[in-house]
């Protein structure tokens, strides 16, 4: 790989008020009071996806709890990579399962990154709509390229490649840039109007 560049400049936080946030997103009946494995790996592949846009990310996450004062439900640097974890298709899988709040200000983590970064995410799926118009390889376009590179990087280094799925993934790298594409989807759906409640309840299809 190329000697990597940043995606993007450093950006603030969006202005988020911090009254009563975990509020703003519905308390939804789940089994045991806690998530499924399903969407705590959903939550993690969009945080994932973050990861891949912009250098710095993860310390821009924790920032983003320390500001909105939500460190009682995520205190730090390793309890965010305890519960990014709970994903059954990470090489580190703890077991655990993420509880309503905790899975909360994971989603609001995800929809601040992804407003800040919205005109990067509008740019790269334009361009991919672009280059497939054009019949020609994504990976000719330089910032999708950082982005898909560094996609598969983290994920290649991160999953357990002894789980069926993530094992397919690793071997066919047009299946790995398709999930970092549709993820960016994801992002932006995130990044547009409602979006923080709108991904958290298409987090919960299929689910209730």
């Amino acid at each position: 790989m190329s000697q990597s560049v940043s995606l993007v400049s450093e950006s603030s936080l969006s202005s988020v008020n911090h009254v009563d946030i975990l509020d703003r997103l519905a308390n939804i009946s789940l089994v045991n009071q806690y998530c499924s494995p399903r969407i705590q790996q959903n939550i993690d592949l969009l945080l994932l996806a973050v990861e891949a846009l912009e250098l710095g990310a993860s310390e821009k996450m924790l920032a983003s709890i320390h500001d909105l004062k939500l460190t009682e439900v995520i205190s730090g640097r390793v309890a965010l990579w305890r519960l990014r974890c709970s994903n059954p298709w990470r090489r580190s899988y703890t077991r655990e399962f993420l509880s309503a709040d905790q899975a909360k200000v994971l989603v609001i983590i995800a929809t601040l990154r992804a407003k800040d970064l919205e005109p990067l995410i509008r740019h790269l799926i334009d361009s991919e709509y672009q280059m497939k118009e054009k019949n020609l390889p994504i990976e000719n376009h330089f910032m999708l390229s950082e982005y898909l590179e560094r996609f598969r990087i983290h994920f290649r280094s991160r999953m357990n490649s002894r789980r069926t799925k993530v094992a397919s993934y690793i071997a066919n790298e047009s299946e790995l840039n398709e999930l970092a594409l549709n993820l960016l989807q994801k992002l932006l759906f995130c990044s547009g109007t409602k979006g923080l409640e709108r991904i958290w309840f298409s987090l919960f299809d299929g689910e209730i």
